[in-house]
């Protein structure tokens, strides 16, 4: 009884343990669920209600993966209304498996290589006199500019994009959520 005793109590204390490092851990709400910055991005991404196009392509480009690699990665996140900006039936489009290639282009063209928060983003832009160029992992570039105190993205077709949650941080990198799909010139 004693040894059963010491073995519920360990146990106990380890679930205790983990219980308050998972609530001492700053997380930041989005789409209703708390991203654990010991999570990564996928961990993180398929909890967030706003988010579920988002991962819905990332599944279907193949690219969960890469996502849960070590990174670190950038990610300016489209969340679901974003996606809904875009004319009707593009997005059941580029989820047909015939076109992974040009959904995983325009997916990748939303991440950096990097772990970039708003501030090294921020600091980027006043040393490029109000422009930062930022290589995408697609291989093109986007361009972060400020107004004001908002964070905005610019695509290669003059798309813009504004960062509505920035600095949610992830045990692989940082996601930036975006209001709208930026797209890659294809």
């Amino acid at each position: 009884m004693n040894k059963l005793f010491k073995m519920a109590f360990a146990a106990f204390v380890f679930l205790s343990a983990n219980a308050a490092f998972g609530q001492m851990e700053k997380t930041v709400e989005v789409g209703g669920a708390p991203m654990y910055p010991s999570k990564n991005i996928v961990e993180n991404a398929v909890n967030s209600a706003d988010h579920t196009t988002l991962v819905a392509a990332v599944k279907a480009a193949g690219l969960v993966e890469t996502l849960q690699g070590a990174g670190p990665f950038t990610v300016f996140a489209p969340d679901n209304a974003a996606f809904a900006k875009l004319p009707a039936g593009t997005v059941e489009t580029l989820l047909k498996p015939e076109n992974k290639a040009q959904l995983q282009a325009v997916l990748t063209y939303h991440v950096v290589a990097g772990k970039m928060g708003s501030k090294e983003i921020a600091a980027a832009i006043k040393a490029g006199n109000g422009k930062a160029t930022l290589t995408t992992v697609q291989g093109g570039t986007i361009t972060a500019w400020m107004k004001g105190k908002d964070l905005y993205i610019t695509d290669a077709n003059g798309g813009q994009s504004k960062v509505t949650i920035a600095d949610v941080w992830q045990s692989n990198g940082v996601i930036h959520s975006v209001d709208t799909v930026v797209l890659p010139k294809m």
